[in-house]
C-alpha cells in the first residue's frame, strides 16, 4: 500500500477541447510548487490527477499543505493505492482509515467504478466495505444522509484508490492561464485580497511598489515583501518592481492644489505602472480600490485616473465592503501584516479635504505644472526588482 494524493480540478472539466492544455498548466504549477517538497510524479486520467512521491525523502504532509493552495484545484485527497482486489480493499480501508474512523460516530461508503471489468459494481463495493468496517469498528453506524466520514472507495485503471471526505481546493483557474497582469500594491489590506481574488482567475501577478524615502522606510518595504510572500503561496512566485517616487509626490505637492493630490498621484502612478506591465508583457493592471472607501475612490475620481490608462484595469474588490475585504485577509494570511504601523507612500502629503467630484478638465489643467514625462521616465529608469517566491 501506498500513499498518494488523488486531485480534482473541477472547472478546468467545462474547457472543452482546451481542457488538457488547462490540465498540463496545472501540472506545471504544482510540479513547480512542490519542487522543493520531494520528487512527485503525476499524471491525469478522467478529471483526477495523481500525484505520487517517487522517494522515502518526499515530505508528503508539506505536498499536502501546498497543494491545498494552489489555484485550478477543485478537491483533493489523501488515497491509499492498493491492488484492484476486494480483500486487499477491504484490508487495506481498515488498516489506513483507522485513525478517523476511531474517532468519529458514522460513516457512509461510496464508490466509483471506472474500470468496468472489476468484478463488483459500485453499489455492491459500498455494501461489501461497508459491512466490512461496521464487523471491524464495532461502534460505528452508517449514515448516509449526514456521516461524519465519507469513505471512498475508487477502482481506475491502475489501483484502487482508497480515501476518507474530500478537502476542499483553492478553486479557480491554474495560474497563468489567463495570462499576466501587474498588482500595484501598497502595504495596507486591500491590494494582497486584489492579487488573491485576480490570481484566482488564473493571472500570472507581477506586483509594482511605489516608496518614497524618507517619507516611507525599508520596514514599508520589508512588509510588502511579507504580503507578497503570503499571496505567492497561491498564486506562485511574483517579481516585484520596487519605483522611486519621492520626487514625484514633492512636485505634486508643491505645484498642485491640496485638494486634487491624490487623484494626481494615482495618474501617475498608472502612467508608470502601464510602462512596466507593458514591459513585461501583462495585459491589465490590478488595484484594490472599492467604490466610496475614500475621496481618491469615487466615481469621478476612478474617471480621471482612468483617463491615463491605455489598458484595462481590474478591481476585485470595486463592490465590497471592507468587513468582507478583511475576512478574505484573514484567510489567506494577510491582515496581521497589512495592519503594521509602517507608512507607504499613498499616506504622505495626505490632503486634509481631498476633492470628490473631481473634473478631467480641472485635474488636466493642475498637472500642467508638473513635468510629467521627466517624472514618469526617470521613474520607470529607477525601478528595481526582487523575485517573491513562498518557497
Amino acid at each position: 500500500m501506498k500513499e498518494v494524493i488523488l486531485i480534482k480540478n473541477g472547472e478546468l472539466a467545462l474547457k472543452g477541447l482546451n481542457r488538457r492544455t488547462f490540465e498540463d498548466m496545472l501540472v506545471k504549477n504544482m510540479r513547480r510548487r512542490l519542487e522543493s517538497a520531494g520528487k512527485f510524479n503525476f499524471t491525469i486520467a478522467q478529471s483526477t490527477i495523481v500525484a505520487e512521491p517517487m522517494d522515502e525523502f518526499a515530505d508528503f504532509d508539506e505536498a499536502v499543505s501546498r497543494i491545498e493552495k494552489i489555484f485550478g484545484i477543485a478537491g483533493f485527497s489523501r488515497a491509499a493505492a492498493v491492488e484492484k482486489d476486494m480483500e486487499t480493499i477491504l484490508r487495506s480501508a481498515e488498516e489506513y482509515l483507522a485513525p478517523q474512523l476511531l474517532g468519529i460516530r458514522s460513516f457512509k461508503v461510496e464508490a466509483k467504478r471506472s474500470d468496468k471489468k472489476f468484478p463488483l459494481t459500485s453499489p455492491e463495493i459500498c455494501r461489501e466495505t461497508g459491512g466490512y468496517l461496521l464487523r471491524k469498528f464495532p461502534h460505528l453506524v452508517v449514515d448516509v444522509h449526514n456521516p461524519d466520514l465519507i469513505v471512498t472507495v475508487e477502482v481506475r485503471d491502475n489501483y484502487a484508490y482508497i480515501h476518507g471526505t474530500q478537502l476542499k481546493g483553492a478553486g479557480g483557474m491554474p495560474t497563468g492561464s489567463a495570462g499576466r497582469a501587474a498588482i500595484l500594491i501598497s502595504g495596507g489590506i486591500d491590494s494582497p485580497v486584489a492579487a488573491y481574488m485576480m490570481a484566482k482567475r488564473g493571472l500570472e501577478l507581477i506586483a509594482i511598489h511605489f516608496a518614497s524615502p524618507p517619507y516611507t522606510s525599508e520596514r514599508a518595504e520589508q512588509k510588502v515583501h511579507s504580503l507578497l510572500k503570503q499571496v505567492s503561496k497561491y498564486s506562485g512566485r511574483i517579481t516585484l518592481y520596487v519605483v522611486p517616487f519621492t520626487e514625484t509626490q514633492e512636485q505634486i505637492k508643491d505645484n498642485c492644489p491640496e485638494d486634487i493630490f491624490t487623484v494626481i498621484m494615482r495618474r501617475m502612478m498608472m502612467r508608470v505602472s502601464q510602462i512596466i506591465a507593458q514591459r513585461e508583457h501583462a495585459g491589465a493592471l490590478i488595484t484594490g480600490e472599492s467604490v466610496g472607501q475614500v475621496a481618491s475612490q469615487t466615481m469621478p475620481a476612478i474617471a480621471c485616473t482612468d483617463a491615463v490608462c491605455e489598458m484595462p484595469v481590474f478591481r476585485p474588490l470595486i463592490g465590497m465592503d471592507k468587513d468582507e475585504v478583511v475576512a478574505i485577509s484573514r484567510k489567506i494570511d494577510t491582515f496581521d501584516i497589512s495592519i503594521l504601523p509602517y507608512e507607504d507612500c499613498c499616506t504622505v502629503f495626505t490632503p486634509k479635504h481631498p476633492k470628490t467630484r473631481p473634473t478631467l478638465d480641472y485635474v488636466e489643467k493642475c498637472e500642467q505644472a508638473l513635468e510629467v514625462d521627466r517624472l514618469v521616465k526617470e521613474a520607470v529608469e529607477g525601478t528595481r526588482f526582487i523575485h517573491i517566491n513562498a518557497y
